[in-house]
């Protein structure tokens, strides 16, 4: 007889997986939750009482080929966080509080135990924003997945009020930029780094760089650095004019898209110490430096744009929450098109 589970598709096997998640899950509820995992949408109660005009904020993201390195290190209780990591980010640089998330899991088999470590990971990252994981689909599909690879999406909702939407509508002239510290790779630009380490270098997974302890698989498998509570925390305390999340299209890029017209961003590239992994990938790869910082980090994760009257007392109150972060660079008027540029 010809069934379902004989196409590769295993219903029973998925049902199993809810309820084997559900009591991990419900540790990343907040008290807003008025709903369980398992049906067909989750319930979030939004109290809007303390909003004069409230405005949801949403963002989608996934991990990319940062999977590639879970799969080869068979290591798949961090992804989750940067699945996360990747949407929370975003909205909070809109000065938005992130309230729940979902998640999309699509892998050719069901492997219940591995699916546990993937959306433990999404929990914990969960746990690190403050919001709420709340539902999500896993889908088996064998003709689109080989073996036990997998892919993951993430659709988070934050909540900000409308007079502290952070646009970079604000910035001005002299405003500083200060970079608050990577945690590493973060979540993009692995395509080059395994075509440099593993195709061009023909390195080991397991093997160690010069000078680090850590496995080049550990390495780069680091998690994502989630900066929520960090930013909503700065914006209680200061005047942010602009927020800038630092993933594809690196410093350039991503600070160029919230400055307002006529203003031109400088970033001094040698105002911080650039962490081994990058000077390593560089180095090795015969990377240009105009590459380098079209593609990475380079070890700044999220750039604020800040008065300057009011930036030493962002440093200070970042250096108190233990984070590095550095003046890396200025506001200044132009008349050409907006944008960044970096010396």
């Amino acid at each position: 007889m010809t069934t379902y589970k004989n196409a590769g598709v295993d219903i029973d096997t998925g049902n199993k997986l809810v309820k084997a998640i559900k009591p991990m899950v419900s540790t990343s509820f907040k008290p807003e939750v008025i709903s369980d995992i398992g049906g067909f949408g989750g319930l979030f109660s939004l109290n809007t009482s303390k909003y004069k005009q409230s405005v949801l904020v949403s963002s989608t993201d996934g991990v990319g080929t940062k999977l590639k390195i879970a799969f080869m290190m068979d290591k798949h209780d961090t992804v989750g966080i940067d699945l996360v990591a990747m949407c929370v980010n975003d909205v909070v640089s809109l000065g938005a509080k992130p309230l729940f998330l979902l998640d999309y899991i699509s892998t050719g088999k069901l492997f219940i135990d591995k699916t546990k470590l993937i959306i433990s990971g999404i929990v914990d990252g969960c746990i690190q924003a403050g919001c709420s994981l709340i539902g999500g689909e896993t889908a088996e599909m064998p003709s689109f997945y080989s073996g036990g690879s997998y892919d993951l999406a993430g659709f988070v909702v934050g909540i900000v009020d409308y007079d502290n939407i952070i646009d970079g509508s604000t910035i001005k002239k002299e405003d500083v930029l200060i970079g608050i510290a990577s945690s590493g790779l973060h979540s993009n630009g692995y395509s080059l780094v395994r075509k440099i380490l593993f195709d061009d270098l023909d390195l080991d997974i397991n093997s160690k760089m010069m000078g680090n302890e850590r496995s080049i698989g550990d390495e780069l498998l680091i998690p994502t650095k989630i900066y929520v509570k960090t930013i909503l925390s700065l914006i209680d305390e200061f005047d942010i004019h602009g927020i800038s999340h630092i993933t594809g299209g690196g410093l350039e890029e991503n600070i160029a898209r919230i400055l307002p017209e006529g203003h031109q961003a400088i970033v001094y590239t040698d105002s911080w110490l650039i962490p081994p992994i990058f000077e390593f990938i560089k180095d090795k790869g015969s990377v240009s430096k105009e590459e380098m910082f079209k593609t990475f980090n380079n070890g700044i994760g999220m750039v604020l744009m800040v008065p300057l009257l009011e930036a030493d007392g962002v440093l200070m109150r970042l250096k108190e929450m233990g984070e590095e972060a550095y003046p890396i660079g200025e506001i200044m008027q132009v008349r050409s098109e907006p944008g960044a540029v970096l010396l």
